[in-house]
C-alpha cells in the first residue's frame, strides 16, 4: 500500500461543503483517509468553530466577520446550500463536536486562523479542549502566524505544532527549527526533494497541500514516502494509489 498518507482537506470538500460534518462523514466513509485538515476561528463569545474564511459570505447565507458574530447566530446559518441543494441546512460545526466525532478515527491538522492576535486566547482554549477530550496525541495545531505558534507552545508544550508555509522565498526548514515545530504544512508547489529528505531525516512531519490531480500526487509520492498528501479529492488519491 502507498505510504503517502491521504489527508482530507476540510473534509471531503470536493463532494460536500467544506469544514462541515457532512464533509467529515464523507471523508470517514473512505477507509484510507487517516488524516483531515480543518480551520478554526473564535466567535464573538469565544466558541471555537470550524470555518476557513474570516467572513461568512462565501460559505454561508450570512454576512460579516466570524469574530463579530455570537455562536447562536452562527449556528442558525446555512453552510451547505452554496455547494448544493442536497446540503441545504448544513451548519458550521463547533470544534468540540468535530473532536468528538473524529476521536480515535481521524487524526487532525487544525489550522488556527489567527492573524496577529485577531483571536486572543484561541491557543489556550483549543489546547485545553484537546486535553479535555484526550486528543492531544491525535492533533497537530498549525498556523502561518509565528506568534500563534509561540503561544501554543506556552499554553501547552506537549501539543504538536506545525508551521504553514507558502512563500517563494525563505527557509522553511530553518523556520521550523527556530520555532521548535515538528511539522511543516507547505504548498505542494513549494516542496522540493531536498527539503523533503532534510525534514524527514530530522523527524519533521510534512504535509503538502492542496493536491487534487493524480499526476501531482504521483510526483509527490516519488519525491518521498513521508509526504502527506492533502486533497479536496481523496477519491482521486484512492484511484491513483489503490486501483493502479
Amino acid at each position: 500500500m502507498n505510504q503517502n498518507l491521504c489527508v482530507a482537506h476540510r473534509g471531503f470538500s470536493g463532494r460536500a461543503p467544506e469544514n462541515t460534518l457532512a464533509a467529515i462523514h464523507k471523508a470517514m466513509e473512505l477507509p484510507f483517509v487517516t488524516w483531515m485538515e480543518i480551520d478554526v476561528q473564535l466567535t464573538k463569545d469565544g466558541i471555537p468553530v470550524v470555518i476557513h474564511d474570516y467572513t461568512l459570505d462565501r460559505t454561508t447565507n450570512g454576512h460579516g466577520k466570524v469574530k463579530d458574530m455570537i455562536y447562536s447566530h452562527i449556528r442558525r446559518l446555512d453552510a451547505g446550500s452554496w455547494k448544493s441543494r442536497d446540503f441545504r441546512g448544513e451548519r458550521i460545526p463547533a470544534l468540540e463536536e468535530v473532536l468528538e466525532l473524529c476521536r480515535g478515527r481521524l487524526k487532525l491538522n487544525i489550522e488556527l486562523k489567527n492573524a496577529g492576535n485577531l483571536y486572543p486566547g484561541i491557543e489556550r482554549k483549543v489546547s485545553e479542549m484537546l486535553a479535555a477530550c484526550g486528543m492531544k496525541d491525535e492533533v497537530v495545531l498549525t498556523s502561518f502566524d509565528t506568534g500563534t505558534l509561540d503561544r501554543i507552545g506556552e499554553a501547552d508544550p506537549s501539543v504538536q505544532r506545525g508551521l504553514i508555509f507558502d512563500s517563494r522565498w525563505g527557509d522553511p526548514a530553518g523556520r521550523v527549527r527556530a520555532l521548535g515545530c515538528t511539522f511543516l504544512s507547505i504548498s505542494f508547489s513549494r516542496l522540493t526533494p531536498g527539503l523533503a529528505r532534510f525534514l524527514s531525516g530530522r523527524g519533521v512531519g510534512i504535509m503538502a497541500w492542496t493536491v487534487n490531480k493524480a499526476k501531482e500526487m504521483r510526483r509527490l509520492a516519488d519525491m518521498h514516502s513521508d509526504i502527506m498528501i492533502c486533497t479536496n479529492r481523496p477519491d482521486v488519491w484512492g484511484e491513483t494509489f489503490l486501483e493502479a
